[in-house]
């Protein structure tokens, strides 16, 4: 995941545990270069999907697919940003 690092979104990030469940949000319809953002239940941003990931999920979520995320592994502020949230992302229809 990427993002991490921005704002309060480290301090966020230490509240996810292996196992959360998190929501995906798609940009907006006609951005150019569309991301998928990472929300704690609560909202709170934490990062976003990779670039490859979020020029294909969000347009496919905005045309009515759906998608959610899991945290398999979080680790700290020794692991590099990119890394510290590791995700499993499950599309459905």
């Amino acid at each position: 995941m990427h993002g991490t690092v921005f704002g309060e979104r480290s301090s966020a990030l230490e509240a996810v545990e292996p196992g959360d469940e998190l929501y995906l949000i798609p940009d907006p319809p006609g951005t150019s270069e569309p991301e998928v953002w990472v929300h704690l239940p609560g909202g709170t941003l934490v990062g976003h999907l990779p670039p490859e990931i979020g020029a294909w999920l969000a347009p496919w979520m905005l045309r009515g697919g759906g998608a959610s995320a899991r945290a398999l592994k979080v680790g700290g502020a020794d692991v590099p940003s990119w890394r510290r949230l590791l995700l499993e992302v499950r599309c459905a229809v």
